[in-house]
């Protein structure tokens, strides 16, 4: 008699993995996602003290982030197309080996140059454990019932983003432990997720011949790579009208069109441009930026709003992140349940991409003496938001595309999410060190030298006379919120997205399932033509 722990999960999974073997193999991938996120949180909060022990300079500050968003950004669409081609396990395991050795190097940094260097290897791994995590959840699981399982990605979410920032603080204020073992405490957790993936995650590998294409994930490499490089440094080491934007801006167009043409010619294209004939996939995309911006902006200027304006310790930093955190926990977890109970997944899209600009609105009001209750309820608004809409976004593109397409497109929509994160970091960067460096400059007493650069704030802070550096808390208090305002402005393009998907009822096949039909429909003769 089978025990009541591994009775069958509900009827649409019958016949296919028990709700116990289904734990069992998330264990190890959502191990995997906690060291993603927590490589992300447990660094943000850590940074102003990295920048500021290392010399650095705020746009180092935002290249420290976007540096490893940029090479997560340009390696998942490569990372997902594998993944229709190779052992998703496999893939998965190398991800996370990859991104081991980059925290291990990023640790030994005694430089932001050298830093920024090995955070592009963490990225590359990022990259993979994002987007092959999704895309092996969609093999074992129909879109139906993914929901009642989301409810543990978000919690997995909700533990790294509130434990990443109070991990990092406390390694940060611990004196004999010190910033490097931000980067160090994934290691062992990584390692754990290897050993659990071994010895629970067993999907089928699809034998089949594979065509890689090389040229496709140059192209877009060197494509994305090239405008994102310009869009972080135009305004800063060089004029936005300059011979250097000129180059970047025409290498980068000229490899996008080169990507383009190798896809429509390429048999087994990195992006298949098919993808972007449905009407489902294309406006989830345009979602995916803006919510980008909503995940990666709010986390990364937060951290640096509440520090340095606010004289909050990393600790208690990450303590106030909290409200955001509850409400990303619970609106993905509730979200989740009922679209499964339902089958109905559009309302929570439209209202989750409502609260991100009411969220990003409310936080537009604040400067360096905004009361902290008020700022926790901003920030809860975002954070329901937030997690409204962020797996459903993936969960409606999984459930429209055909099987043999499933990496490509789960890793698609992941690939857009990380590039708005990572123009907005630099725009927002930008937007920042700009209004910093106004403001101070406005401060400043008459025939004081003016800084023409927010730089000033992180470089001089630590040594600036005590009336310079209540200036300079003041002047990043004061431009915060114009960063939020931009996000806001940047959201409403999601609601307009959103409100044009069409909403199609939830496949109850998982996708190995969709794979083994669309095979054997195409296998099927043409019927004889009559004689």
């Amino acid at each position: 008699m089978t025990s009541t722990v591994d009775a069958p999960a509900p009827v649409e999974q019958q016949g296919r993995m028990s709700h116990r073997q289904i734990l069992e193999a998330l264990s190890g991938m959502l191990l995997a996602m906690f060291v993603a996120f927590l490589s992300s949180t447990v660094v943000s909060n850590a940074l102003p003290t990295i920048i500021t022990d290392l010399r650095g300079s705020q746009s180092q500050y935002t290249w420290v982030v976007t540096a490893t968003l940029l090479a997560s950004t340009a390696s998942t669409p490569i990372w997902g197309k594998l993944a229709d081609l190779f052992s998703k396990k496999l893939l998965i395991q190398l991800s996370i080996v990859i991104f081991i050795v980059g925290s291990m190097l990023a640790g030994l940094s005694q430089s932001v140059e050298t830093l920024i260097a090995w955070r592009v290897l963490q990225g590359l791994g990022l990259g993979g454990l994002q987007a092959l995590v999704q895309i092996a959840m969609a093999a074992m699981i129909s879109p139906r019932e993914r929901g009642r399982y989301s409810g543990l990605l978000g919690s997995v979410m909700a533990v790294a983003t509130v434990g990443g920032p109070l991990l990092g603080g406390l390694l940060v204020d611990t004196s004999w432990l010190g910033w490097r073992w931000c980067f160090y405490v994934g290691v062992p957790f990584a390692a754990v997720a290897l050993v659990l993936l071994q010895r629970t995650l067993h999907l089928p590998v699809t034998k089949r011949d594979v065509r890689i294409d090389y040229m496709g994930a140059a192209f877009l490499t060197a494509g994305v790579s090239a405008l994102l490089i310009w869009v972080t440094l135009a305004g800063d080491t060089f004029a936005w009208a300059s011979a250097e934007t000129a180059l970047f801006l025409t290498g980068g167009l000229l490899a996008v069109v080169a990507f383009i043409v190798t896809e429509m010619r390429a048999a087994e294209p990195i992006v298949p441009l098919r993808l972007f004939r449905d009407r489902t996939t294309t406006l989830a995309i345009i979602a995916s930026v803006a919510i980008g911006v909503a995940m990666f902006g709010s986390s990364v200027f937060l951290g640096q709003y509440l520090q340095i304006s606010r004289g909050y310790s990393p600790t208690a930093a990450g303590l106030l992140t909290i409200p955001m955190v509850a409400g990303m926990l619970i609106s993905s977890t509730v979200s989740g349940i009922l679209i499964t109970r339902t089958g109905r997944w559009k309302r929570f899209l439209v209202g989750g991409s409502f609260a991100v600009v009411v969220g990003f609105g409310l936080l537009a009001t604040i400067d360096h003496a905004t009361p902290m209750p008020l700022l926790g309820i901003f920030l809860f608004v975002l954070g329901t938001g937030i997690g409204m809409t962020m797996q459903n976004l993936v969960l409606a593109v999984q459930n429209t595309v055909a099987a043999q397409d499933l990496g490509a497109a789960s890793s698609a929509v992941a690939f857009f999410r990380s590039l708005g994160g990572t123009i907005g970091v630099s725009v927002l960067g930008a937007v920042l060190s700009s209004r910093v460096g106004s403001l101070i400059s406005a401060g400043l007493p008459a025939g004081a030298a003016p800084s023409g650069s927010g730089d000033v704030g992180l470089a001089d802070l630590s040594v600036a006379p005590p009336a310079i550096r209540e200036l300079i808390t003041v002047s990043y208090g004061d431009a915060t919120g114009r960063i939020f305002l931009v996000s806001a402005v940047v959201a409403v393009v999601s609601v307009a997205a959103i409100l044009l998907i069409r909403e199609v009822a939830l496949k109850t096949e998982n996708g190995e399932e969709r794979m083994r039909a669309e095979a054997e429909q195409a296998d099927e003769p043409e019927p004889a033509l009559a004689r």
